[in-house]
């Protein structure tokens, strides 16, 4: 791992204004639709901070929860975009993970408003850990509390929960990951919403 390099406060605001524009609340289908265009746009803008970021010690941005909240989404959301249907997409879960753990520790998600506190959570509904699914459905549990009209979150985030404690690990990727799949896994991969 190289040395740690410091949150640049522009490169911070765009990578947060990129994700949730301004005003910041709205929830955007864009986030999670296929789309060439919108991976494309993240790659031209942020693959170098990808790369620059993703060997370096990430402690300099659990300093602060806005800074906290751009690496996650550089590592969690930026990445499937960047390299999607490539291992690469998943490289950086371990940083995400470690990101997200370091902030909520701080409680940096209350200091968030709910669409951005979404995100924080995501790290944790991606991990192939069932104790990691069981936080990720709690947290989103309190989200839908506070905000109904992100209560899609939970519903999600149950279901990853599930598909954990069946297989261990999502059979989506094992493609992707070369990963041999079960017979159960492939049969439960024809079923209607398996590959999330």
């Amino acid at each position: 791992m190289n040395d740690s390099i410091s949150p640049n406060q522009k490169t911070v605001e765009a990578v947060l204004e990129f994700w949730f524009g301004k005003p910041v609340g709205a929830f955007h289908r864009r986030w999670f639709r296929k789309d060439p265009d919108f991976d494309a746009d993240i790659r031209r803008r942020f693959s170098d901070t990808y790369w620059r970021l993703i060997d370096t010690e990430i402690s300099p941005w659990l300093q602060r929860p806005r800074d906290c909240l751009a690496l996650i989404l550089l590592f969690d959301q930026f990445a499937r975009n960047m390299f999607r249907n490539t291992p690469q997409s998943f490289a950086a879960d371990p940083l995400a993970l470690a990101a997200a753990q370091g902030g909520l520790a701080q409680n940096y998600d209350q200091l968030l408003l709910p669409v951005e506190r979404f995100f924080m959570y995501l790290p944790l509904e991606h991990s192939e850990n069932l104790h990691h699914q069981h936080l990720a459905v709690s947290y989103f549990e309190k989200l839908a509390q506070i905000a109904p009209e992100l209560s899609h979150g939970l519903d999600y985030a149950r279901r990853h929960r599930d598909v954990i404690a069946r297989f261990g690990r999502f059979p989506h990727r094992n493609d992707i990951l070369e990963r041999p799949s079960s017979e159960a896994e492939l049969k439960f991969l024809q079923q209607p919403g398996a590959r999330f």
